[in-house]
């Protein structure tokens, strides 16, 4: 079913509740859990109405606080981002506790500029309120199936955990994050990534669907990787499928999130929460964004209430 525009009495409710989070009135109590979304999903829904995203980013945010989410992570690209972004987050009463921005580490001559690229967009969100840096090292070539070769990958991590370090000593959180091209070749990289850094300097952004399709859909894959860096889970990017397609709506299907919260509990993790449900080819199509996130949230929490308060 294609898109179709918010009637006026889901509009009118939407906006009242967009106000209310602007006035501090609908802020949750300080032991609900929050949490967030990602730039990422909201592009691919708007992609599939035909809407341009960066142009409507005002509404967007508006449906972020209209559909009951607490924060938003977004894609940074320079400081000038996250300064446009700000006085929208204020308006829509929303808060930016992580940050996503790509790096380039795995070549000498480039590595520097990222990492002090990646130092000043923080030193911005920072002052803020924004705690977590998510990176995703860049890949040889997007969407290629080309891989790094060993000395890139042992140049990355001294990178990664340099940029750690660096961040630490502002106050912030480096949270590493990987994709399913990390997960060829047994994984190398991405367990490198872990072996080699400093659990002091580098977390990690565990998102669990890109491990389970790139280890072939594989939750045996997925439950290992939560049993060696479980304890170093600061956030979670929340995904679902369904016989390995992604859903509109995160809730039940390919991955056992309750166990998984339930896991991550007992290892004395307690992560912050970010809903990454995107659409992809082949997803069902049967409703908006908003009314999507809507629901997801509310899975959400219900599933990781145990990390509320």
């Amino acid at each position: 079913m294609p898109y179709s525009p918010l009637s006026r009495r889901r509009f009118l409710a939407a906006s009242s509740l967009a106000a209310a989070r602007t006035t501090g009135a609908a802020s949750p109590p300080k032991d609900k859990l929050h949490v967030a979304t990602n730039e990422y999903p909201w592009g691919t829904f708007y992609a599939r109405e035909k809407r341009s995203f960066y142009d409507l980013l005002d509404g967007v945010l508006g449906e972020v606080a209209a559909a009951g989410l607490n924060g938003y992570e977004p894609l940074a690209r320079s400081p000038e981002d996250v300064k446009r972004l700000e006085p929208l987050l204020r308006k829509h009463g929303l808060a930016m506790r992580s940050l996503y921005v790509n790096s380039t580490l795995h070549v000498p001559d480039q590595a520097e500029k990222s990492i002090d690229d990646v130092l000043k967009i923080a030193g911005v969100a920072h002052a803020i309120g924004t705690r977590i840096i998510v990176t995703n090292p860049s890949p040889l070539r997007w969407g290629g199936q080309d891989n790094k070769d060993d000395a890139q990958i042992r140049f990355q991590a001294q990178a990664l955990d340099k940029l750690g370090a660096a961040l630490a000593a502002m106050g912030l959180t480096l949270a590493y994050h990987n994709h399913d091209m990390e997960l060829r070749n047994a994984a190398r990289e991405f367990h490198h990534m872990m072996v080699a850094t400093d659990p002091k300097h580098v977390k990690l952004c565990l998102d669990a669907h890109w491990i389970f399709r790139g280890s072939g859909n594989s939750t045996v894959a997925l439950s290992d990787v939560v049993e060696l860096y479980g304890r170093r889970v600061v956030e979670l990017h929340l995904r679902q499928s369904k016989d390995g397609v992604w859903t509109e709506v995160f809730g039940d299907g390919d991955i056992d999130y309750p166990a998984l919260a339930k896991r991550l509990a007992a290892l004395g993790a307690k992560p912050h929460l970010v809903l990454e449900q995107a659409v992809e080819k082949g997803s069902p199509n049967t409703m908006n964004a908003l009314e999507a996130h809507r629901r997801g949230q509310e899975y959400a929490r219900s599933v990781f209430a145990v990390f509320a308060g």
